[in-house]
């Protein structure tokens, strides 16, 4: 009696797919760790030295995750607040700002700044708004 295999269920056939890098996220090392365990001979068991010492691999990677993420969140929220401080002094200076719609440069006084959408918009003493993208000089008031 012959037995035929299909080729198609063979290992060699089976197209492997990694994600790029060359780091393993914890993900994958957890697997691994796990795959070990299951595997591991019964009669001479992982030392205990070795699996105490791939316990802290996992728990350090995975406390360096959770700090990359929190400095990534960190990180975001400080931009945000620190572009509308930095433009507050620009308040009582004199801005120059050229746009699309107007001829040449105009002049105004910066009386605040307010956020809008993610972009910094100065309030003029005139009541304009402008984008702070558009000022291409700040200076002193001429009194």
């Amino acid at each position: 009696m012959t037995i035929s295999i299909d080729s198609s269920l063979l290992l060699s056939n089976r197209t492997q797919t990694r994600s790029s890098g060359s780091n393993l996220g914890k993900d994958e090392f957890l697997k691994i760790l796990m795959t070990q365990l299951q595997n591991q001979d019964p009669l001479n068991p992982m030392e205990d030295k070795e699996f105490i010492s791939q316990m802290a691999n996992f728990s350090s990677l995975e406390q360096m995750t959770n700090m990359n993420s929190l400095l990534e969140k960190f990180v975001n929220s400080q931009t945000k607040t620190d572009s509308i401080l930095k433009y507050s002094e620009m308040i009582g200076k004199s801005v120059e700002w050229s746009d699309a719609d107007s001829e040449g440069v105009e002049v105004g006084i910066v009386k605040a700044i307010k956020q809008k959408n993610n972009e910094i918009i100065l309030e003029l003493e005139n009541g304009k708004e402008i984008s702070s993208n558009l000022v291409v000089k700040i200076s002193k008031p001429e009194e």
